[in-house]
């Protein structure tokens, strides 16, 4: 991104915020009927299931988006070659690359920018943004970092080159990671990865040498900072928290701030669009990016058409996050839909401890790439202060040792990158990995008492 013009172009997408509601909804429309024309006339995919649900050309222009069919990931995966644009996109070549070439943030093909989906098993999706389309996402999401700053506010901050860590995942095509690190470039700023696989005392000394200004990173994460700090292993003077890739519970958001003296930004975004929202303060709820997305929910379950995405058409695509909408009012002071009650998924951190007393954690983001054939899905539950097992759900057409074989490998370097050699890991097969009744998630970590009554079988130690 070229520095002048992405302050121009931000510039221009900050105005937006101005509008009022209905000039807000004329554009969304607007949108929308450009992106379902684009898709009829170029996917062979949209074109084909319109046309079985009895949709005309014509009807492009007026009928209602619910009249529309619905996708899933299963299906969006089926049919990816023929949902896709670009001739040269597939996804078995796609996979290829992924599987042979290190994750960076340079563009497949030298044009297309690939986010694979954050599941925790299974064949990842694959989410392609071509340079307009990504482009597009970073102004969205810098403007949510600098939500509430005015342009000279703004260009104060960035004369000063802040200096801003990213803690996370960072080794992988993860969408935050690969995004945050060109919208970062983008604004002509100094900054520092930190993967959640690297060992706290390596956390130390990076943090010291850095004297980051600005953090971004899953909130579970930036508390592990925040704690660091309460203990005086690290001073950080933070002018701003970004909170991304987690929900954000209003008191953590509470210790954060008062941990930092820094105002939270809470970012909500995923694969399928990784700018969707911002929250500055819990009560308002998040506010959604209307002139960048469309968000519906029915009975329950929301649907996410993106309208600056031609490369790879998503409309009506079912995201897993359970929230309600509330339009904006014509005297609210956004333009934009809220979302009330956003459930995510939130994970809790297993930390482990050493005879020494030595403490170390394990963030299950940080296995987000643990996929192998077979696996359908996992959750943890920590068993002792140096155990923990994995209950494993798995295909009936698998052998359970292959899996078992493939889990030690995996397991034993992601333990070995965190100094947690000592660490005991227990597989546990079980019949199906359920949800959580009160939420619909499937929470990586079962709480304390929580367990399963199946097979276990010990893999290490």
């Amino acid at each position: 991104m070229n520095y002048v013009k992405t302050l121009l172009d931000l510039y221009r997408l900050k105005r937006q915020v101005k509008l009022n509601a209905k000039r807000m909804r004329v554009l969304q429309e607007k949108k929308l009927r450009t992106m379902l024309h684009y898709a009829w006339e170029n996917s062979a995919y949209y074109k084909r299931t319109f046309e079985a649900a009895g949709i005309t050309e014509e009807q492009l222009d007026d009928l209602p988006l619910s009249c529309f069919p619905t996708i899933d990931k299963k299906v969006f995966l089926e049919h990816f070659d023929e949902l896709v644009v670009p001739q040269d996109l597939c996804l078995r070549e796609l996979r290829e690359f992924d599987a042979v070439v290190s994750a960076d943030r340079k563009p497949y093909k030298g044009k297309y920018h690939v986010v694979h989906s954050s599941g925790s098993t299974g064949k990842p999706g694959y989410f392609v943004y071509d340079e307009a389309a990504w482009n597009s996402m970073l102004l969205g999401m810098i403007r949510a970092a600098l939500w509430n700053m005015s342009m000279p506010r703004i260009l104060s901050l960035l004369a000063k080159r802040p200096r801003i860590v990213y803690i996370a995942a960072t080794n992988g095509r993860y969408g935050g990671a690969m995004a945050v690190g060109d919208g970062i470039d983008g604004v002509g700023a100094k900054q520092m990865y930190l993967d959640i696989k690297t060992p706290l005392n390596e956390w130390i000394r990076q943090i010291k040498a850095f004297q980051p200004n600005i953090i971004i990173g899953y909130p579970s994460a930036i508390k592990i900072l925040a704690e660091l700090v309460e203990k005086g292993n690290v001073v950080v003077n933070a002018v701003r928290v970004i909170s991304c890739g987690e929900p954000l519970g209003a008191s953590l958001r509470n210790y954060l701030e008062k941990s930092f003296r820094a105002e939270v930004v809470n970012f909500y975004g995923a694969s399928e669009s990784l700018t969707l929202g911002v929250e500055m303060d819990a009560e308002d709820g998040m506010i959604l990016f209307d002139d960048m997305n469309l968000i519906e929910v029915e009975s329950g379950v929301m649907y996410l058409t993106c309208l600056y995405n031609f490369a790879q058409p998503l409309i009506r695509y079912r995201i897993s996050d359970s929230l309600v909408l509330k339009a904006a009012e014509e005297d609210s002071p956004y333009p934009f839909t809220r979302a009330v009650g956003l459930l995510g998924r939130n994970e809790d951190i297993l930390w482990f401890e050493d005879g020494s007393g030595n403490k170390e954690f394990l963030h299950p983001l940080a296995i987000e790439g643990f996929c192998m054939e077979g696996l359908l899905d996992y959750q943890f539950r920590q068993a002792e202060k140096d155990a923990f097992e994995m209950y494993a759900e798995i295909s009936g057409s698998v052998s359970k040792e292959a899996i078992r074989t493939e889990m030690l490998e995996q397991m034993r370097q992601i333990l070995l990158e965190k100094n947690l050699e000592y660490v005991q890991f227990y597989v546990v097969f079980v019949d199906e990995i359920l949800p959580d009744p009160r939420t619909g998630k499937k929470p990586l970590i079962l709480q304390k008492g929580e367990t399963w009554q199946d097979e276990k079988s010990v893999i290490a130690g």
